[in-house]
């Protein structure tokens, strides 16, 4: 996928004027966080569940060469083949291949964000190759030609009037007239078109949600079972994942298991978690003849033992992206990039550069939802300012900015005249509201007023309010 992540601010404008998007992002806030947060709820355990997962993971990370080691290993030794890729090029140069030996003129695949990162897609086409999404939402987009609005829902950006409009557009012999009103007639005109798609593919790609290194195994996590038919009716299976996948064993999978559908949906489990060990065996009704895994670094192992190493134990969950008021304000194609919200802004500058990504940490209010809620319990907040640390120490940040740091700092360093300008302000700001209480557009504050209303503080500040009750500093 070619980054647009150097336009942000543009494309942010762009987000914010954008009304039906706005309309769909709505939508967000009454969807997925409530789900995750009656599902915690209902497990007693679910906050040391969440302990477990962030050790599992740090342990893995701390003994990373010795469980990939272990797991192509597994795979081998159950008839299947490891590749190892440095980069995005060398990984769609590899699945290239496979699908050339295999004479391949079709490719069904399930949704990836690996498969996004290497624009597999675009690499296939390029050689003659027709790949088809087979998730619901990729499905849509791809026919839009439009990347992933969200990890879970790549097209929780659209409309269901824009998906019958795409469809329309797309499935050409059916009649134009046809009723697309109800979403579950755009489902199954959509089912029957992929239905043949499975059927005549040569090669199934998959992404993987985690690796077992114990048994060299792949788990497949889905709602709708089209990764189950990507990767048992072709005759060969290439499955794309990145190094930090890999768990050590089936009992460590389950565990992140309980913490990823929870955090993810508000599912107790999804609706298909899949095990697949290997190709076809003699006995098997079905499965693939031949399975491949291409393991994927681009740049990952430079994050390990790093500043960045906590963001690798991400098991792209999104809980970050649905409770983050940032994402929920611009939708994830403002990003630029494959990832978006909160781990986005952490991740893309690790993958592609902070020369590239320089604006994706700076928009953040810092508020720290997303580690509130991660299930891994990844420090975003502090991986944010680390970012922000690096760019101010390498001259990067803007002249506007660097003159506010500095003039905060001043005022800082001198609390009494600190607090005492502030209460006034505070005051004038209350005062000047008056009764509506917000302010609809400001002088210097456009950038927040420009998509919602600013509050108004409501009288004094909270050290003077806490001075005058006899309180101590």
């Amino acid at each position: 996928m070619e980054s647009t992540t150097r336009a942000f601010n543009d494309n942010v404008r762009r987000a914010i004027g954008d009304a039906g998007l706005r309309r769909s992002l709505d939508k967000l806030g009454h969807g997925f966080p409530v789900k995750r947060r009656l599902a915690a709820e209902r497990l007693p355990e679910f906050e040391t569940l969440r302990d477990e997962a962030r050790d599992i993971k740090n342990h893995v990370l701390a003994n990373l060469d010795t469980y990939l080691a272990a797991f192509e290993a597994k795979v081998t030794e159950t008839g299947g083949q490891v590749h190892w890729a440095r980069d995005a090029a060398e990984a769609r140069d590899i699945i290239l291949a496979v699908c050339r030996d295999a004479s391949a003129r079709t490719v069904t695949k399930s949704k990836s964000m690996i498969g996004e990162e290497l624009a597999i897609n675009d690499h296939l086409e390029a050689h003659g190759i027709q790949p088809i999404e087979t998730d619901l939402g990729e499905y849509i987009i791809q026919l839009r030609h439009e990347p992933p609005a969200h990890i879970l829902a790549p097209a929780i950006h659209l409309s269901k009037e824009q998906v019958a409009d795409t469809f329309r557009a797309s499935h050409d012999g059916l009649p134009r007239d046809r009723d697309l009103e109800a979403p579950e007639t755009l489902l199954k005109e959509a089912r029957a078109i992929l239905r043949e798609k499975f059927l005549a593919a040569d090669v199934g790609l998959t992404g993987a949600n985690m690796l077992v290194a114990e048994t060299g195994s792949i788990v497949l996590v889905t709602n709708e079972g089209n990764a189950d038919l990507t990767q048992t009716l072709p005759r060969v299976q290439v499955v794309m994942a990145s190094l930090e996948k890999v768990v050590p064993t089936l009992e460590d999978a389950t565990t992140l298991l309980r913490v990823l559908a929870r955090s993810a949906t508000g599912q107790e489990q999804s609706v298909y978690t899949t095990f697949t060990t290997g190709p076809k065996r003699a006995e098997d009704p079905d499965g693939p003849d031949a399975f491949h895994v291409v393991l994927l670094d681009n740049g990952r192992s430079g994050m390990v033992g790093g500043d960045f190493q906590d963001m690798l134990r991400c098991i792209r969950c999104g809980a970050c992206l649905n409770h983050c008021p940032v994402y929920a304000t611009i939708g994830g194609h403002a990003y630029g990039w494959v990832y978006s919200g909160p781990m986005g802004k952490v991740l893309i500058p690790n993958l592609i550069g902070m020369e590239t990504a320089k604006d994706l940490p700076n928009a953040s209010s810092l508020c720290g939802r997303c580690e509130e809620v991660c299930p891994m319990r990844i420090p975003l907040p502090r991986m944010l300012r680390d970012w922000r640390r690096r760019q101010f120490a390498a001259g990067q940040t803007g002249i506007i900015a660097r003159w506010a740091l500095k003039s905060w700092a001043f005022w800082a360093r001198r609390p009494g005249l600190y607090h005492f300008f502030a209460d006034i302000k505070m005051r004038s700001l209350a005062a000047a509201a008056g009764r509506r209480g917000r302010f609809r557009s400001m002088v210097m504050a456009g950038g927040w007023t420009g998509s919602r209303d600013l509050p108004a503080p409501q009288g004094r500040t909270f050290q003077a309010q806490w001075d005058a009750r006899g309180g101590k500093r």
